[in-house]
């Protein structure tokens, strides 16, 4: 009798290996149009400190007009993309990298613009259009994922069989309204190999056009530890959500059952554009090879971020990067990139 194949599906965790990291550069025909100068300036800042560190895929409308932005020296370390783009989140329509039997498998899944808010029909189509373009290695296969909405930035991954996300985001009934949260829960189990799904109730952002991705409360560091934002200040109006989202936190626990190792983030000052507050948060940090890039706000508690993140990743550089252009469009470093592992760019 033939046996059956046992199937191991990994999805990485985002300390685990890379073998790049992406951009989505801004255009004039984005929402960057009216500050194009100032994104671009806060994107080269972004691209030339991955760049010097590891390989930076460059998703843009024109290569040669991102050039000027970046170190000649770190030319070698690019690799350009010329795609149709709506917009620049590469973390929402990037590809979620698994490992299937060790092969790495980039899933496709459809992105609607967070729940239907803004066009995605180029972004919609990034993944599918990368991985035709050569710049993916032939080890690495493809699964379309489309009849699914979601969005990396609404997951975290401890590697070892967890995943963290919130409700508000992945039972939005704009994204996939026809399943439930068991059906849900089951699909990701399905796609990424988890066993254990872990449900945030709590905690928003004012200003986040994301219905609340788990990248911008609380984020997994290792398998035993997480970051997440607190507000200490009774007058602000995250403080009653994010007391409420601590609690959940403390009382998850890890697959062995003992409590998680819970560190927290400082509630970045408000920061206004226009007269609405802006989503400015110290948990949207991208996690790299030998650094960690952490999105500073122009405040005293940048500083603080910074010196808590270094104790949390002592084999690792932080790397504050001026992050006040990108909020203006309601996200942060980490949506802006997408992490490769291993053996996927060339």
């Amino acid at each position: 009798m033939k046996q059956t194949e046992i199937i191991k599906t990994v999805l990485p965790a985002e300390w685990a290996p890379q073998s790049a990291v992406q951009l989505t550069w801004p255009h004039e025909d984005t929402d960057w149009a009216p500050y194009l100068e100032e994104a671009e300036q806060c994107f080269a800042e972004i691209a030339n400190a991955i760049a010097e560190r590891q390989k930076l895929l460059i998703v843009c409308k024109s290569a040669d007009a991102v050039r000027p932005f970046l170190k000649k020296e770190l030319l070698k370390n690019v690799r350009f993309a010329e795609i149709p783009t709506n917009d620049t989140w590469a973390r929402d329509h990037g590809p979620i990298t698994i490992f299937r039997n060790g092969t790495p498998v980039l899933l496709d899944f459809k992105f609607n613009g967070w729940g239907l808010k803004f066009p995605a029909d180029k972004d919609n189509l990034i993944t599918g259009r990368l991985f035709k373009s050569g710049l993916i290695s032939l080890v690495a296969d493809y699964e379309n994922q489309l009849n699914f909405v979601l969005e990396g930035g609404g997951i975290e991954s401890d590697g070892q069989g967890t995943i963290l996300t919130t409700s508000e985001c992945l039972l939005s009934p704009n994204r996939n309204g026809a399943f439930s949260k068991k059906e849900i829960e089951e699909k990701l189990k399905e796609f990424f190999g988890a066993e254990r799904i872990l449900w945030v109730e709590n905690g928003y952002l004012a200003g986040d056009d994301t219905d609340s991705h788990i990248d911008t409360l609380a984020r997994f560091c290792d398998p035993q530890t997480i970051a997440y934002v607190k507000c200490t200040d009774p007058s602000d109006e995250h403080f009653e959500a994010l007391g409420r989202m601590e609690s959940e936190l403390q009382a998850l626990r890890q697959a062995d059952g003992s409590p998680y190792r819970l560190v927290v983030l400082p509630m970045a000052d408000a920061v206004y554009f226009e007269g609405d507050r802006l989503p400015a948060t110290y948990a949207n940090f991208l996690i790299m090879n030998d650094v960690v890039l952490l999105p500073f706000y122009g405040s005293e508690k940048d500083a603080e971020a910074k010196r808590i993140l270094e104790t949390v990743f002592p084999g690792r550089e932080v790397i504050g990067i001026n992050c006040l252009p990108l909020i203006k469009q309601h996200g942060s470093l980490h949506c802006v990139t997408m992490q490769y592992p291993v053996n996927v760019v060339l």
